[in-house]
């Protein structure tokens, strides 16, 4: 596999009984760069984007067979470690879910899974990966507030810097603005544009203008 391609993908296939979901699929995603998935609704993104962290697992109607490589390991491998491989990818969904705890904890939960507990260090990154969700400077003063109390912009850029915290290389993102304003769209589009330097992206999206835009 080049050092150019991140993910790639051969004769992926997905069906649930005799519904076949998707066909023969053939992609190279680059590293370090913004993959768009563009197409109608129900025409399986959603699901391409589940493969690549094997969240189909998750429903046992589903049968998948292909190559899904990464680093030239095959993630469909049986004997992948499902846990790392997550530990991987950000995900970003359609609508945020930030956890039920304050706003600085969404972030150092996600650092102490990668084993960070250092009270000073914590603080440090805390501040760092709320600053790449371009979300800082709104929230400085409101670290002890509940998460719940942000805007669904706010939040969805939460979830964000959370995703960011767990230190992935991809970040997968399902229609991470379709709940949201033009304004908090706009930030989410920004922050993306930024972050292809240093993460591959894989945006799934309907909206052709946003396609073009980023």
């Amino acid at each position: 596999m080049s050092d150019t391609i991140k993910i790639s993908i051969r004769n992926l296939n997905v069906s649930a009984g005799k519904n076949q979901i998707l066909k023969n699929i053939d992609i190279d995603i680059p590293k370090n760069k913004i993959t768009v998935i563009l197409g109608p609704s129900g025409c399986g993104k959603t699901t391409l984007l589940k493969c690549l962290n094997r969240l189909t697992d998750l429903y046992p109607e589903l049968k998948v067979t292909g190559q899904i490589m990464i680093d030239n390991n095959n993630i469909l491998d049986a004997k992948e470690d499902i846990y790392m491989l997550r530990q991987q990818m950000g995900l970003l969904s359609q609508r945020p879910y930030p956890l039920p705890m304050t706003i600085y904890n969404n972030i150092a939960y996600a650092l102490k899974l990668r084993g960070i507990k250092n009270r000073r260090e914590t603080h440090k990154l805390v501040m760092h990966y709320l600053q790449q969700a371009n979300l800082w400077d709104e929230i400085r003063t409101r670290l002890r507030e509940p998460a719940s109390r942000l805007s669904i912009g706010q939040q969805q850029r939460l979830c964000l810097a959370r995703g960011l915290a767990v230190n992935p290389e991809i970040i997968l993102a399902d229609e991470p603005t379709s709940a949201l304003d033009p304004i908090s769209s706009q930030f989410i589009e920004e922050t993306f544009v930024r972050l292809k330097n240093d993460y591959t992206i894989v945006l799934v999206t309907h909206v052709l203008r946003q396609a073009k835009r980023i």
